[in-house]
């Protein structure tokens, strides 16, 4: 329970990837992270890529990003969908300027190219939007984990372990 007095909010949407937001939710949960699941809606049931639904507890119009002390924004094609609500992108963009943890997997790198946060930063992501975020400014690399000061990025599902490993040691200190 090293990380009982932490706040993260993990957004969901639609077509999220399944394992790229549960692995870290529970890992954290078991660690005493509270995580607070965020959609567009509150109370709503998302469903994964693969069928494993996901319900939210808070819209996003009702949280401040200021009481967290991270996000985790997982992969699928939800960031697709996640990168279009101007909430989502204020959310991002307050988290960098206050240097909270900001985790992504994946295809999440769309958030934050859309949040307009990757310029100048060293990344890592699905190699399938490598271009996406060299384009934003990024320096990219094919790696499990990336770490820039307070991003955390990582690839795909199998980097799990690794990834939510660093996302939680970073949690510690920040």
């Amino acid at each position: 329970m090293q990380l009982e007095d932490k706040k993260v909010i993990a957004l969901i949407e639609d077509d999220f990837e399944d394992l790229e937001l549960w692995y870290p939710v529970l890992r954290l949960q078991e660690e005493g992270t509270q995580v607070d699941l965020v959609g567009k809606e509150a109370n709503k049931k998302y469903i994964g890529k693969y069928g494993v639904p996901a319900e939210s507890a808070y819209a996003f119009s009702d949280i401040n990003a200021a009481d967290y002390d991270g996000i985790l924004v997982p992969g699928g094609w939800a960031p697709d969908k996640l990168r279009r609500y101007p909430e989502v992108l204020e959310m991002i963009q307050d988290m960098d300027a206050e240097k909270k943890l900001i985790g992504q997997i994946c295809h999440a790198g769309w958030v934050l190219i859309s949040a307009n946060i990757l310029e100048g930063r060293k990344v890592t992501s699905t190699p399938g939007i490598k271009d996406d975020m060299t384009n934003a400014g990024a320096t990219w690399s094919d790696a499990p984990v990336v770490v820039d000061g307070h991003i955390v990025s990582s690839r795909r599902p199998p980097d799990l372990p690794e990834y939510v490993k660093v996302f939680a040691d970073k949690l510690r200190v920040l």
